[in-house]
């Protein structure tokens, strides 16, 4: 079922879970802001979602990404 030589790792990093961590804080942020009817937090949330993925792109090209060279991935 699975090829050990070609399994891309489904995401599981700590580059992958970084991004996505910071962009559901970004969300969340978002959400409470417009609830509250605070731009400048919204605002906020909205820079913080557009730096997720940046950070994890970053981690990445350090070597936290899947195949990256500071990173083990555990078997399950």
């Amino acid at each position: 079922m699975s090829n050990p030589n070609g399994d891309p790792g489904h995401g599981h990093s700590p580059a992958a879970w970084t991004a996505v961590i910071i962009m559901l804080v970004a969300i969340s942020l978002g959400t409470v802001a417009l609830f509250i009817d605070q731009w400048t937090l919204f605002f906020v949330g909205v820079a913080l979602l557009v730096i997720g993925p940046i950070v994890g792109w970053v981690m990445t090209k350090a070597g936290y990404g899947v195949n990256g060279t500071k990173y083990q991935a555990k078997g399950h």
